[in-house]
Parts: C-alpha cells; structure tokens; sequence
C-alpha cells in the first residue's frame, strides 16, 4: 500500500513539473480581435463606444450579471472617460479610454487588478460599403509566470466569443437606431 502511495505521489509530482515546464514554452502574449459590419454611420457606432455608459447596452458581460457594480470618472465620453466594474460572476476591472479619434477609433487601457493582468486594444471605424467596418482588438502580456502563459495561449478561445457576442449586440443596436 505505501508503494502504491509513494507511486501516486511521484507520478502527480511530475505532471505538476510537466504542467509547469511546458507553461515556460508558451507566448506571454495574447492577441484577440474580431470585426462586424454594421448597417449605420460611423457617428452613430462611435456614439455607442465613446461613451462608457453606453457599454452596458451592448456587451455580452453586462448581459451576463445586469446587477454588476460600475462606476464612472473622468469626463463622461471620450479621452480620460473612465469606468470600473464589480461583478461576482465576470469579475472586477476598470477601463480608461485612452486615445479618440472622432468617428474612427479608439484606444483602451484594461486593467484586472485581481489578476495583475493589464492589456491595451482598440476599436477600428472604417467605411465599409454604406455602413461601417468596426473591429475589435485586445492584447497583453501576462509575464513569465508559466500558469498565466496557459491563460495567454487561450486568451483568444476565451474572450473572442465574447467580443463576437457583444459586436453582434452593437450590430443590432446601432442597426435599430434612427
């Protein structure tokens, strides 16, 4: 029995070093980015991303717990606007617009301070027939520590139907506006 025990353990602590080695052959970084075409004027989609408040009507997380805490800073839209959620189900984070170009893009900061995770993206206005192109992008680096690699390698199977989901909402949105 002590054999079979003493087996056990050694067979488990060499997965665990496998799991951790073969984390150290992993990128650090992670990439995710999706794109819609959507039947509006860039206005009217830029008017839906500039302003954090509006957020809430068309991504898939607050879809998932309409009872998230969020709060608000900086100016109410555009560069500086800030906002931060709680949520016991997606988790807790806050995002800063950083850059803004009317109409055509912009620029994010998104910080998980649980997770000490932090990553930058974007959201892209092009023309695109008679409505819009918007696509999505969200990168970072998650360090070298070999678990959160595993993280990075499936950031894109994790978030990227997410932002599908949430890209579809605005489609819709923006598409029933007047």
């Amino acid at each position: 029995m002590i054999k079979i025990i003493q087996w056990t353990l050694a067979i488990l602590g060499i997965l665990a070093l496998a799991v951790v080695g073969a984390g150290f052959l992993l990128p650090t970084s992670f990439a995710v980015k999706r794109s819609v075409e959507i039947a509006a004027p860039a206005p009217r989609v830029f008017n839906y991303v500039v302003d954090p408040r509006e957020w809430k009507k068309w991504t898939v997380w607050n879809e998932r717990d309409p009872n998230m805490e969020t709060t608000y800073g900086g100016p109410p839209f555009g560069q500086g606007a800030r906002w931060a959620w709680k949520s016991a189900t997606q988790g807790s984070g806050r995002m800063t617009f950083t850059r803004v170009v009317p109409n055509e893009r912009l620029g994010y900061e998104l910080v998980f301070a649980d997770y000490n995770m932090k990553s930058e993206g974007e959201l892209i206005l092009e023309p695109a027939g008679s409505g819009t192109r918007l696509t999505w992008t969200n990168g970072g680096d998650v360090g070298g520590n070999p678990l959160k690699r595993y993280l990075a390698f499936f950031m894109d199977r994790i978030v990227g139907p997410d932002f599908e989901r949430g890209l579809a909402n605005l489609k819709a949105l923006a598409e029933r506006s007047p």
